[in-house]
This record gives structure tokens, C-alpha cells and sequence, in this order.
């Protein structure tokens, strides 16, 4: 028999005849995750929250399923085959920031032996986990994992719409990456405090948050929710409102945190009341965790979203302000769009454009010295045609000489220091 076990964020995880109601659910969700409409954001892009929902929908959902056979690839997706094959293996999930990874365990006396593989997926913008019958598959199921019979015939999908989610054998975790903010908490702050000498903290706030490296697991509506609660201007300098944690006093006196005479409860209170923001870039996915749901609950379709969409209170809310920042992407505040921010992109094409003006600096080559009075002289501004003596002009006595001495005008023999020219009527032409 099973035993009930927890999820590391305190859900609790459905065993023995919970399975089957919870998969009866999931096997009546739609097969696709339809897009939003035009000019409405998405509510769907997985963020930190999102790979942890599908890491517990796997876990699940799967837990007392046995699979069998090859893994298969759609041959549109250009992400690697999984040289995967077992009689019989069972699949287990983790979700770390924006990755989870996929564990696929041979069971004892699978044919042929061999040892578990794991893969780590990064979903993109729509990616996600369905549980469905053989024969029913979902269109954009890229990556798919059958079970093994007797019983009726179920897979495992990778959905990704749009195709830009990204899976890597081998089980490891993208390097680069900071502490998860969900399940590594104390790493996760040290890690930021600690490096606020990065040129990624002259950034603004809004930006700097969706830094893996730092704020692994917050993406764009996190990001937004966090900002607001805390009243930060989204284009504040990060280096400026992070500096202030690490002189940040508690909302109680040490001695007082420590007194014997407050309860727990009350500690957790006083800290609660005032968090900062590294505090609630933990608090605030975990929330979206608790509240379940967003394709991966008991409803159907559009009402499986309702509970995150009304617990949202910035991103895409009436009367909240939006603006696209560097790069391309839109944050949602509160307040009015700075005058100079209204075109962000506008500002780096002039300093891209600044940055590459290049200065020409010409000389004439050795022995065409003349040539280029001449050549100066003609751009001049030119006078009305008059008589001939006003459209003679001085030339260097380089060209008054001629090439080689013996092709000297007559007239220009006779009179070295007024040479006259005959110009060409098209360079001296008149208005």
C-alpha cells in the first residue's frame, strides 16, 4: 500500500482511490490550451509557479501508472530523441525554478536492464503536461510516454503550442542558474544580497527580476504582483531598493523576536506584516501554488483559471498602466508611464546609432595635390554667365605647367600669373 506522502510547498498529494477521481478529471480537460484573444495577456506562460503545478500533476497523476515501451518524438519538434526503452518503468517529477525535470525508473525485472534516465524540461511560453488516452493525442504533443497494458492505453504528452519549450537528457540543471525561489529560500537570498556589485543590479527592478541567475523561478506576472504590493516604481534602479535588505532591521527588536513569552504565531505575524521584497518573491509564487488549478485542477477549460485570475490584482487588472520594457516585454504597474520611458526602444536605436558614426578624414594621393583645388575650387558657388574675362579662374601652377612641360597653351605661356581656362559648359553653367 502507498503511503501518503507531501509535496516540499505543503500540498498535499492524492494516493489510492484519490487517483482515479483526480485522473478521471484530468482525462476530461480539453486536449489544447487555447491562446487568449487579441490585446489580452496570457494567463498561461509557465513561470515558477506553473512548473510546480505541473511537477505535482505529473507525480499524481502517474504515481500507480506503469509504462512501457519506446518514448516517442513528434518529427516537427527539433528538440532531442530520448534513446529511452523499457517493458515496464514508472515516471516521477521535480520542479526547481523555471525546470522540471522528468525521471523515467525502470522497474525490477524490466526488459531490457538498464539504468533510469532523466530529462530536464523548460516549457517556453506554452508548455505543459496532459494525461490522455492513446488515441485521443492532442495536437502539438511533441513528447509523449505510453503506458504499458493490460488496461486501456494512456499518454503522457509534452504540449507546447508555439514550440519554443526545450528538453536536455542527462537530468542536469541548466548552469547559470540561481537558488529556486519556492524550495531554496535562505540560498536564494544570500545569493542575491551577495552579488549586488553585478552590472545586472544597474538594471531597473522590474528587469532585474526576471534574472534567472538571481530570481530563478519569477517571470513576468510574478514580477508585476510583487512590485505593486510593495508600491515600488518598476523602473527604480535594482541595485537602489535591494541595497536597503541588507541593513534592514526586523519589525521587532532581536531580544523581543526571542523572548520566550511570544508565541510562535505571533513571531510569524510581526514578520508577515512587513515583508520586503526578497520575501515576497518566495511568498508570492507559493500563493499561486495553493491556490491550484490553472489547467492542471478538477475544472474544465476557461474555469480552471478563474481562482488565479481573480487573486491577480496588477498584471492585466483594470486601471493598472502597461509599458513594454527593453526587451520587448510588457510590465503592468501602477501609476503613469514615465514621460521618458515611452519609448524605450526608440532611445537605443539613437545611442545604437550614435555608437556607430563614423569620422573620414581624406588627403589627396602623392602627385594630385592640384587636382584637389580644382576640385575644391568648382564647388564653389558659381556666378551668372557673364563675359569671358569673369568665368576664368586661378589654377595651381602644378596644372598650369601641364604633365610632361610641353603642352603648354600659348596663351597661358605668355601670361604665368593670370592663366585663363576654357571650363567645360556643364560645370560652369549659369542658374
Amino acid at each position: 500500500m502507498t503511503m501518503p506522502s507531501s509535496d516540499p510547498l505543503g500540498s498535499p498529494l492524492k494516493t489510492g482511490s484519490d487517483i482515479a477521481t483526480s485522473l478521471d478529471a484530468h482525462l476530461a480537460q480539453p486536449a489544447v490550451i487555447l491562446p487568449t484573444g487579441p490585446g489580452r495577456p496570457s494567463h498561461r506562460m509557465p513561470e515558477g509557479p506553473e512548473l510546480h503545478l505541473a511537477s505535482q500533476f505529473v507525480n499524481e497523476a502517474c504515481r500507480e501508472l506503469v509504462f512501457g515501451g519506446c518514448v516517442e518524438k513528434s518529427p516537427v519538434s527539433r528538440n532531442p530523441e530520448v534513446p529511452f526503452e523499457s517493458s515496464a518503468y514508472s515516471i516521477s517529477a521535480l520542479a526547481r525554478g523555471k525546470e522540471l525535470r522528468l525521471t523515467l525508473s525502470p522497474l525490477p525485472g524490466a526488459r531490457p536492464p538498464r539504468e533510469p534516465l532523466a530529462l530536464v524540461f523548460r516549457f517556453g511560453m506554452t508548455g505543459s503536461f496532459q494525461l490522455v488516452p492513446s488515441d485521443a493525442l492532442p495536437p502539438h504533443a511533441h513528447l509523449r510516454f505510453y503506458t504499458a497494458p493490460p488496461g486501456p492505453r494512456l499518454a503522457l504528452c509534452f504540449v507546447d503550442i508555439r514550440r519554443f519549450g526545450r528538453w536536455d537528457l542527462g537530468g542536469e540543471w541548466q548552469p547559470g542558474r540561481g537558488p529556486c525561489v519556492l524550495l531554496e529560500y535562505e540560498q536564494f537570498r544570500e545569493n542575491v544580497l551577495r552579488n549586488l556589485a553585478d552590472k545586472a543590479f544597474d538594471q531597473p527592478i522590474c528587469e532585474a527580476l526576471l534574472d534567472q541567475r538571481f530570481f530563478n523561478g519569477i517571470g513576468n506576472y510574478l514580477r508585476a504582483e510583487i512590485l505593486y504590493r510593495l508600491r515600488i516604481p518598476p523602473f527604480e534602479k535594482a541595485r537602489t531598493v535591494l541595497e536597503a535588505l541588507q541593513q534592514r532591521r526586523p519589525v521587532l527588536p532581536l531580544p523581543l523576536l526571542q523572548s520566550p513569552e511570544l508565541t510562535l504565531s505571533q513571531k510569524i505575524r510581526a514578520k508577515l506584516q512587513n515583508p520586503d521584497l526578497l520575501e515576497l518573491c518566495h511568498s508570492v509564487p507559493k500563493e499561486v501554488v495553493q491556490l491550484g488549478g490553472k489547467g492542471y485542477g478538477s475544472e474544465s477549460g476557461e474555469e480552471d483559471f478563474a481562482a488565479f485570475r481573480a487573486w491577480l490584482r496588477c498584471y492585466s487588472a483594470p486601471g493598472m498602466s502597461s509599458l513594454r520594457d527593453r526587451h520587448g516585454r510588457t510590465i503592468w504597474f501602477q501609476g503613469a508611464s514615465p514621460a521618458r520611458r515611452s519609448h524605450p526602444r526608440e532611445h537605443s536605436r539613437v545611442l545604437r546609432t550614435e555608437q556607430r558614426t563614423l569620422h573620414l578624414q581624406t588627403r589627396p594621393l602623392q602627385g594630385h595635390e592640384g587636382h584637389r583645388e580644382a576640385f575644391l575650387n568648382r564647388l564653389q558657388p558659381r556666378c551668372p554667365r557673364g563675359p569671358a574675362s569673369t568665368r576664368t579662374q586661378k589654377l595651381p601652377q602644378s596644372l598650369t605647367q601641364g604633365r610632361g612641360g610641353g603642352d603648354q597653351h600659348p596663351q597661358a605661356a605668355a601670361e604665368p600669373e593670370r592663366p585663363r581656362l576654357t571650363p567645360h559648359p556643364w560645370s560652369l553653367r549659369g542658374p
